[in-house]
């Protein structure tokens, strides 16, 4: 009566390939998207910053932070945070300025050059949303519902660092 069992273990091992496919695919997408980003900032004739540079100042928007919120807030993934948000200062895309309560600790926010460029890449995300749409690639409950997937991984993720030892 193993049949069970080696029902499971074919379940296990789809499922298994199929976990890799999405993960190789989520790490093509984010490539991707630099990629994206990049050649953006190449046809409207950009080259001072990366597409990295330009993703952080996208998700900074309005919003007055510290490295650590951003990386917490997930707005950024990466171990050079703060060698880009000194860049993005010396070029003038944000403005830095010690915390009052914790001098150790540095605020950013964007000047109206940074704005400039997240204006770029929100015109960029508008173009592909409406293409999504237009194209009948995506629609509002596919979105949602790979947003929502996303989370899932995510919180499962999430949980796995913070429980598992």
């Amino acid at each position: 009566m193993n049949i069970p069992s080696a029902v499971t273990a074919t379940k296990e091992t789809a499922f298994m390939g199929s976990y890799l496919d999405a993960l190789a695919m989520v790490e093509r997408l984010h490539r991707l998207l630099l990629d994206v980003i990049k050649d953006e900032f190449e046809r409207v004739g950009s080259l001072e910053i990366n597409a990295v540079q330009a993703l952080l100042l996208f998700n900074v928007g309005e919003n007055e932070l510290t490295a650590g919120e951003l990386k917490t807030r997930g707005y950024y993934q990466g171990s050079n945070v703060s060698y880009n948000l000194k860049k993005l200062v010396d070029m003038g895309y944000m403005h830095h300025q010690r915390c009052q309560l914790d001098r150790r600790s540095v605020r950013v926010k964007l000047t109206p050059k940074g704005r400039a460029v997240r204006e770029v890449v929100a015109r960029l995300f508008a173009r592909h949303a409406e293409g999504l749409i237009t194209q009948d690639i995506l629609d509002a409950g596919s979105i949602k519902d790979i947003s929502s997937t996303l989370k899932q991984v995510e919180r499962y993720w999430t949980d796995q660092i913070r429980y598992i030892y």
